[in-house]
């Protein structure tokens, strides 16, 4: 039933809303993972794929948007529960990844009303000052977020941030790019064309950007779809983005799934795998698909190389905001785990450094 639709992906055709709707109502798991296979083999030929050694540092957990999936926020005033970093701190974790041979940070918090553009700076000035590091920091939201509490346009505050320090931007608080389903799991949080509008500037600037997709909650089929075009449209447009990362999201201790209860099952490794090989097949001009073996656990994971994904993502030496609603995959996990997944998966692992 699908001939058609890999006929065009032979072909090299770009993928329509309605092929991509014709993928997700097939249960031809193989024949869509084929297809993700075909394209992922043509852009990488070679039997490598890639993982990086950092660290998700999260500088604050203090934040106003109080969305329902996220089981990691504080409330603003909650102090036995709230922290902000102090750089005596955050310049332990940065070394502390260094002498493990990590060669870049991933800086992200909640939205903390009492953190300005001038703390930022400051802080990206501190880590360049004393650490040789890739500073990869700040979602869309947060800068959308630091722009309105500093009266700037967005595109002021990225070029005040590079200057400091900032050397790419992460994917973090693209949820979908649905609006509809953004007002249902996260009504304070930006909208689809400010997350969007923040890469494209720091694109036009000459940044290199990731983007995310978390999915399994409310939205369907036709929303991730919609928010896969968008993100290919951007491409298109800039080029700016190296990586699409789809994950799912995770139920436990959070709002969201206590309000729904069809929602407290994770996602099916089924669908996830489905999800990332039509990732694979509509965002056609990204270059790289990375799995989420974080919240998939290393087996699913090396399934997912063999559905697209040529990125393995982060050894990631810490990480809070996903462990906070119960996942566990990668405690306890080295640097001999993630290579040896991908070793016994029939590739060639590779470290890359941003």
């Amino acid at each position: 039933m699908l001939k058609h639709i890999f006929d065009k992906v032979r072909e090299g055709e770009r993928l329509t809303f309605d092929d991509g709707m014709e993928l997700f109502n097939s249960n031809d798991l193989l024949t869509i993972g084929m297809m993700a296979d075909h394209v992922r083999r043509k852009k990488h030929p070679e039997p490598v794929v890639t993982y990086i050694i950092d660290r998700n540092i999260n500088y604050t957990n203090v934040c106003v948007t109080e969305c329902t999936f996220c089981a990691f926020y504080a409330k603003v005033g909650d102090e036995k529960k709230s922290y902000t970093l102090t750089n005596d701190e955050l310049g332990r974790k940065i070394q502390e990844t260094i002498d493990l041979g990590g060669s870049r940070i991933l800086l992200q918090g909640g939205l903390n009303p009492e953190l300005g553009i001038e703390y930022y700076e400051d802080t990206f000035r501190f880590i360049k000052n004393n650490y040789k590091i890739w500073l990869h920091a700040l979602s869309p939201e947060e800068i959308v977020y630091i722009a309105d509490q500093s009266g700037l346009k967005t595109r002021d505050v990225i070029k005040r941030l590079v200057d400091a320090g900032l050397d790419s931007i992460p994917g973090g608080g693209a949820e979908i790019l649905v609006d509809e389903v953004r007002d249902k799991i996260a009504p304070k949080k930006c909208t689809s064309d400010e997350w969007l509008g923040v890469m494209n500037e720091a694109h036009k600037i000459g940044l290199k950007t990731t983007a995310t997709m978390m999915f399994g909650h409310v939205e369907g089929p036709e929303d991730r779809l919609q928010h896969m075009i968008v993100v290919r449209e951007l491409q298109d447009r800039t080029g700016g983005f190296t990586a699409f990362i789809p994950w799912t999201f995770q139920p436990r201790n959070t709002e969201l799934a206590e309000n729904h209860d069809n929602l407290r099952e994770k996602s099916s490794a089924f669908d996830y795998l489905k999800t990332l090989a039509i990732s694979r097949l509509m965002v056609d001009n990204v270059d790289s698909i990375q799995v989420s073996w974080v919240t998939q656990g290393l087996k699913i994971a090396q399934i997912a190389l063999t559905f697209g994904a040529d990125d393995f993502g982060s050894l990631m030496i810490e990480e809070n905001v996903v462990s906070a609603a119960g996942t566990k995959h990668f405690s306890g996990f080295s640097l001999n785990h993630i290579t040896r997944a991908i070793k016994n998966a029939g590739f060639e692992p590779v470290q890359r450094f941003v």
